[in-house]
C-alpha cells in the first residue's frame, strides 16, 4: 500500500465497514485528547489544521483515483475534514463532540442543500468539498444550539 493510500483511508480506516462514522469517531477522540493537552489551545490550530487536512484529501483523493475509483469507500480523509469543519469555533466539550459528530453525519449522509451537488466537481475535490459543506452546516446548526442552550441557562 502506498503512503497516498494510507493517508486517504485514514491509516486503513476506509477498509472498515461503516469507514466513514468510524473516521469522524476517531477525529472527535483526537480532537479531545489535542484538546486536553493544549495542543488546540492557540485560536488559530484548528483551523489550520482542517485547511491543511482539507488540502491533503483534494491532493490524495487526485491520486487515489485512478486506483479506487471516483469518490470511493475506502477515502475517508473527506469525513475527517468535514468533522474538522464541524467543530470550528465551537466550544470543544464532550456535549458539542457528540452533537456535532450526529450532526456532521446526518448531512453527510443524507446530502441535503447543495450537498450532492458538490460531488460533481473534478477529483479531489469533489471527494472533499460535499463533507466541507456537510460540515459547514453541521457548523452552523451546532452554532445554533450551543447559542440556544445558552439563552436558556
Amino acid at each position: 500500500m502506498n503512503l497516498n493510500k494510507i493517508i486517504a483511508s485514514w491509516g486503513g480506516i476506509g477498509y472498515i465497514k461503516g469507514g466513514g462514522t468510524i473516521a469522524a469517531v476517531v477525529t472527535c477522540v483526537l480532537l479531545y485528547f489535542a484538546n486536553q493537552y493544549t495542543w488546540l489551545q492557540p485560536v488559530w490550530a484548528l483551523p489550520v489544521a482542517t485547511i491543511v487536512i482539507t488540502l491533503l484529501g483534494i491532493y490524495v483523493g487526485n491520486q487515489v483515483e485512478p486506483d479506487w475509483g471516483k469518490d470511493s469507500y475506502r477515502v475517508v480523509i473527506d469525513e475527517v475534514s468535514g468533522q474538522m469543519v464541524t467543530l470550528l469555533f465551537v466550544p470543544l466539550t464532550n456535549q458539542n463532540f457528540i452533537i456535532g459528530l450526529i450532526l456532521f453525519r446526518f448531512f453527510d449522509m443524507v446530502k441535503p442543500l447543495g450537498i450532492r451537488k458538490m460531488e460533481d466537481l473534478k477529483g479531489g475535490a469533489g471527494v472533499m468539498m460535499d463533507d466541507v459543506l456537510a460540515g459547514i452546516y453541521a457548523n452552523v446548526v451546532l452554532q445554533v444550539i450551543i447559542f440556544s442552550i445558552k439563552q436558556f441557562n
